[in-house]
């Protein structure tokens, strides 16, 4: 039958077997339900606004625990670092080459935080609001996408509030580091939708052929002659109709590609593409289906998406080697057993853990290691029953889906044709099979990477890993609440529906609103944690206690970790680093070598530990624990950079020991060897200048000058090389170059106690006393708690003739350093000449019990009493 409206010959298909000429009313109600909606566009606004207003109290938050590690300690986010470097690093800037490598490969991830820091440098906020602003973007994208697969507002609306809602997205929302999840998740969905437009246009292509057997046959126009083809031509369709549909299946690669960099899982977008296309949009219903099909519809994308996959997954292998990551047994407990229960019983609960936290976002944390899960050790585990309840339901709701997707034969899509304006349109029209499978795909799929299925992950539990499968989980809540409002048959029962929705989403925004607190900085998020995860809180927790200078806090917290696991060796480590910094060096040494124990190849603790040893006067020790650490080995750390900067900073440090000992030839050995041995992120400056300073003793001037200017020439701005090299000046009698370089430093320096102290040392060798008195009384003023600084200052005023002044410096040396004799044979020198020659006895007296046998001291107390027995004094 043909039917004219407003000059148009209109047609409609219902599937590969319906006929083309249907009742106008049909392809009326078809094109209504097409029309786009201007409630779902708002649906769409609202459900981002909600995503963007939730997150705005993390725009003040700080970086918190994998932050820093990703960003602020990643050299390939800094501009300096070339780069090319993101394309052969991993995410935390280890070269995925290396045996230590994580070997996840995001670049598109780190090229944004460099964008980040190129615009604000290292300031939080800007990496917080790229992270809400693209939580919106893909919350849009998501509703979006909702609205092609419902085509209903209710559930539309339902799933975008609760995906913007969810708490489960505050670690990769309120996480800077999460940005690799919300970004791989925008390209997942852009690279669904663009498949999905490939479909359309391969489906108009088919339909659309002239020799499509439908319109030779059954294509009647108004005349009543035969029209082989909708679009005239006898036999061809439009090439913008190929081009675009290149361009779809192009730009979903692309997208996949895009998703993958920016994290890894990213790729499954084109297995849940490819099982969509095969199982909803071709309807194939058995393997004979399949055959019949594949030639006609389904060998392009089934060729194209193998390729793809093999040549997405083989490119990674290649840059990333074949070997996988190495993880410690603390990350995944469970792959480190020795018992197949163990592993089998663990990893088959861990997707029904995962799924809980879906359900219930109550308890959230930001590390689910260790033993926050403890393994499943036994059949007899209870958990296990949860294990088989899970699995069951969803072998029975998949074996009912797969029977209803064998029954089913009407094509999910329907083709409208307009022959007067040669157009043709595709629209999707889903029943409940079709959005279960398309949930269940989403939930599942990205998932699998995550499940230590194909290879075992560094991680038990990651909740921004969970950002994409939630997607699917969200869908199903959507469908799930408009099954039930339309069985509410009674107006009671849907507004009580309604308002149990309205709870649940209130529900969570309240939780994502606090679980923001928890995230705005790391003291308040590793307190949320204890209850979760207590040695990694605990430990964690030590650290910001001893930052913010808490220092019996912070022991506390250390022992606590350690009372819940004694085996951690970067808690023995920090605990070290404590006791270090409060003077109980013997503690210190203890907690050293724990750490040592417990991981042999834990540098920093070599280095420590020698730094303990030398500042207590064990120099053979500290020798032997250098020379051990500077020969560590590397391989299969997780940070290698560090580990290579330690072991040289080993040969720095047993350098400026053999400096100290006078032994200059030896010093000048080790340097040299650090020098050839040292990485090229390791900064020379400091090396370069001792190196100039042990040649300087050896009054070897030019090999001084030539690593002075070295340790210049890779950091302008490094002050001990300017006042070493104005030290060289003056010795070669370069006075006035010499006062240059001082000048020039306190420029660069004008904090500096040292600039002032080399300074004022330089002006009093040339006997300029009145000048170099002035700047030692700054430098003291600086460095009030420097003995060198405040003595020289002293003598400087002495030699300058402020003795009143002197004597102040003096007496605040004796407060320094009470036991130093000289300080108190100074102190009575200067009170001698100031006229309190009974102070001054005294002092005398004091400097002669610390050091009997000092001939000065003795001859300047003999005369003391001299005059003292003048003046009719008594002596003591």
């Amino acid at each position: 039958m043909c039917n004219a409206q407003s000059g148009a010959y209109q047609y409609c298909i219902f599937g590969y077997h319906e006929h083309l000429c249907e009742k106008l009313e049909t392809l009326k109600s078809v094109r209504k339900q097409c029309r786009p909606n201007g409630s779902m566009d708002r649906i769409v606004l609202l459900c981002s606004v909600l995503a963007f207003l939730l997150y705005l109290n993390t725009l003040d938050a700080d970086f918190a625990y994998d932050d820093c590690r990703a960003i602020k300690t990643n050299p390939d986010v800094q501009p300096s670092t070339p780069l090319s470097q993101i394309f052969v690093d991993d995410f935390w800037g280890t070269p995925l080459t290396h045996s230590g490598s994580h070997k996840s490969y995001r670049p598109l991830t780190v090229l944004s935080f460099r964008l980040n820091v190129l615009l604000h440098d290292l300031k939080p906020f800007g990496f917080h609001l790229v992270n809400i602003l693209l939580h919106t973007a893909a919350t849009a994208l998501f509703t979006k996408f909702a609205r092609t697969i419902f085509r209903q507002t209710f559930p539309c609306a339902i799933s975008g509030a609760i995906f913007a809602s969810h708490p489960i997205h505050t670690e990769a929302v309120a996480g800077v580091v999460g940005r690799a999840d919300i970004g791989s998740s925008i390209f997942f969905l852009l690279a669904f939708l663009a498949y999905r437009k490939y479909l359309i246009f391969r489906t108009i292509s088919i339909h659309g052929s002239g020799t499509h057997p439908k319109l030779k046959s059954e294509s009647p126009s108004c005349s009543g002659r035969s029209t082989p083809s909708i679009y005239g031509d006898g036999s061809q369709i439009p090439p913008s109709v190929l081009v675009k549909k290149y361009l779809f299946l192009g730009c979903t690669i692309c997208c996949a590609l895009f998703s993958m960099l920016t994290k890894e899982h990213g790729v499954t977008i084109l297995a849940v593409c490819y099982v969509y296309d095969v199982f909803i949009h071709s309807r194939v219903r058995s393997i004979s289906d399949f055959i019949q099909k594949f030639s006609k519809s389904l060998m392009e994308p089934t060729l194209v998406v193998a390729l793809a996959v093999s040549s997405l997954i083989g490119g990674r292998l290649l840059i990333m080697g074949t070997k996988p990551p190495e993880f410690s047994p603390s990350d995944n407990p469970a792959s480190d057993s020795d018992s197949i229960i163990t592993r089998t019983c663990t990893f088959l609960y861990l997707p029904v853990f995962n799924f809980w936290l879906l359900l219930n976002p109550s308890l959230l944390s930001f590390d689910w290691s260790m033993e926050s899960i403890p393994t499943v050790n036994s059949i007899y585990d209870p958990r296990n029953y949860l294990t088989l309840v899970f699995y069951c339901s969803l072998a029975y709701f998949m074996k009912k889906l797969c029977e209803k997707l064998g029954e089913r034969r009407k094509s999910p899509f329907r083709i409208t044709y307009d022959l007067e304006k040669l157009n043709i349109s595709v629209n999707y029209f889903y029943d409940g099979v079709d959005i279960a499978v398309i949930c269940l795909l989403i939930v599942i799929v990205p998932f699998i990477p995550a499940s230590n299925l194909f290879f075992y992950v560094g991680f038990v539990v990651a909740e921004r890993i969970l950002y994409i499968p939630s997607m699917g989980f969200c869908l199903m809540i959507g469908y799930g609440c408009d099954l039930l409002r339309k069985w509410s048959r009674s107006e009671t029962k849907k507004n009580l529906l309604l308002s149990a929705i309205i709870l649940l989403i209130s529900v969570f925004c309240a939780r994502t609103v606090t679980r923001n607190i928890d995230w705005s900085n790391e003291e308040k998020l590793y307190r949320a944690g204890i209850a979760v995860n207590p040695p990694k809180a605990y430990g964690n927790l030590a650290n910001i206690f001893s930052a913010q200078g808490k220092k019996s806090e912070a022991e506390w917290a250390y022992k606590k970790a350690l009372s819940y696991r004694t085996n951690m060796a970067d808690v023995h480590y920090n605990l070290g680093i404590l006791y270090q910094e409060l003077k109980r060096y013997d503690e210190a040494i203890t907690s050293y070598k724990n750490a040592i124990n417990y991981r042999p190849r834990m540098a920093v603790a070599h280095l420590n530990l020698g730094l303990v040893y030398a500042l207590l006067g064990k120099k053979e020790e500290a020798v032997e624990v250098y020379l051990k650490c500077s020969k560590l080995d590397g391989s299969g750390l997780k940070d290698p950079r560090t580990h290579e900067s330690t072991k040289i900073s080993a040969l720095f440090n047993l350098g400026r020991l053999y400096a100290d000992e006078g032994l200059y030839h030896k010093a000048i050995e080790v340097y040299s060897d650090a020098i050839h041995k040292m990485p090229s992120h390791y900064q020379p400056q400091s090396l370069y200048n001792m190196l100039g300073e042990a040649y300087f003793k050896l009054d070897q001037l030019e090999e001084a000058e030539y690593w002075y200017k070295e340790a210049l020439r890779v950091k302008p701005d490094h002050i001990p090389a300017h006042l070493t090299y104005a030290k060289l000046l003056a010795r070669q009698s370069k006075s006035v170059e010499a006062e240059e370089w001082f000048i020039k430093v306190r420029e660069l320096a004008p904090s500096d106690s040292t600039v002032y102290h080399h300074y004022g040392q330089f002006l009093s060798e040339t006997d300029r006393h009145p000048e170099a008195a002035e700047l030692y009384i700054i430098a003291a003023q600086l460095a009030p708690s420097e003995y060198e600084t405040v003595f020289n200052a002293a003598n400087t005023l002495r030699q300058a003739g402020r003795n009143k002044e002197a004597e102040h410096f003096y007496r605040q040396a004796v407060q320094l350093r009470p036991n130093e004799a000289t300080s108190h044979m100074n102190l009575g020198a200067m009170l001698h000449v100031n006229g309190q020659l009974t102070e001054a006895e005294k002092s005398y007296l004091e400097a002669l019990r610390l050091k009997p046998d000092d001939q000065i001291t003795r001859t300047n107390l003999q005369k003391l009493r001299h005059l003292l027995a003048r003046k009719g004094i008594s002596k003591r």
